[in-house]
């Protein structure tokens, strides 16, 4: 299973973990785990906190909840274990599925960056870029991938600031905001303040390719990671969605071989890695597939509620 280091996993540009992470921008995620060992084989510690991926992950392809998904989180929680989304989402995107998940407690948003209580809105921690950081990357990347669009998301999750331009590349699902009320500013304006992610797009290049030009990049300063959305996502150096689940189970007295973990992405594979127990659905990226313990249905056939049952009936 996973080490005793109490360490996450190393991001992007973490150079405290000896070993490569393969949510890094340049190596593959073959062998991260004992392929020897049984799907089936027991974590050997209770469960305290279930810690889940939405989109292509805890949400079915249309976005939303499902009767049985929502069955099993009600069960998990009525047994005293704590439910926590762990998302590349804000808090605009997770107010929009909370009702139908039942999330009333603690989030992380951002993949990683900041832990949210949904109901108090008290901010557990948040990690930014520096202004500095962010401008170096425009400018080094630009040189490179002319036409980049930028957005950055401050205060909590609930300002974003966009490009000008950017909002014409964007639709409803991105960000789950109108793209209407994205404004346009110059892009210096974006890039003068911290942010707690940074977004990269163009309208024409695919994230895969914005992202592998980003990775021959000096590293310092960030981290970035691809979540399946349109566009590259940048975070503060050494964030991932493993540092902050294990800010949260800090401050909630957990260890993380209580932790169950769901995941289908590169954003997910730290994540996987880190937690006790890491499931990923069927549906997942090959990165993610390699980082976990063991495989459950898509996300389309309620994987996350049936491996919930089946760990709740046991």
């Amino acid at each position: 299973m996973n080490s005793a280091d109490p360490r996450p996993p190393g991001s992007l540009s973490d150079e405290t973990e000896g070993a490569p992470t393969p949510g890094s921008l340049s190596e593959d995620a073959e062998g991260d785990r004992d392929e020897t060992r049984s799907p089936a084989e027991p974590a050997g510690h209770r469960i305290r906190l279930i810690a889940t991926d939405l989109d292509g992950t805890l949400l079915d392809p249309s976005g939303h909840v499902t009767a049985r998904t929502r069955a099993a989180l009600d069960t998990a929680r009525a047994a005293g274990i704590v439910v926590v989304p762990v998302t590349a989402r804000q808090p605009i995107g997770l107010r929009a599925i909370a009702a139908e998940a039942g999330f009333e407690g603690w989030a992380l948003c951002g993949n990683g960056a900041y832990g949210i209580h949904l109901g108090t809105h008290e901010l557990l921690f948040a990690s930014e870029i520096a202004a500095p950081v962010q401008q170096r990357i425009a400018r080094e990347l630009g040189e490179r991938i002319p036409d980049l669009l930028f957005a950055s998301v401050r205060e909590g999750g609930e300002v974003f600031v966009a490009q000008e331009g950017y909002a014409a590349v964007a639709t409803l699902s991105d960000h789950k905001r109108d793209p209407r009320t994205m404004g346009a500013v110059p892009l210096a304006e974006v890039l003068s303040a911290p942010s707690l992610k940074l977004v990269i797009r163009h309208a024409t290049i695919s994230p895969a390719e914005i992202f592998a030009v980003l990775g021959t990049l000096d590293q310092t300063g960030f981290a970035a990671t691809l979540s399946g959305a349109p566009f590259v996502e940048v975070m503060a150096e050494g964030v991932t969605k493993a540092t902050g689940l294990a800010q949260l189970c800090a401050a909630l007295g957990i260890d993380r071989s209580e932790v169950l973990a769901f995941g289908d992405a590169l954003n997910d594979v730290e994540m996987l890695r880190w937690s006790g127990r890491g499931v990923a659905m069927a549906n997942a990226e090959p990165e993610a597939r390699a980082a976990a313990d063991e495989l459950t249905l898509s996300n389309a056939e309620d994987g996350v509620a049936l491996m919930l049952e089946r760990v709740l009936a046991g």
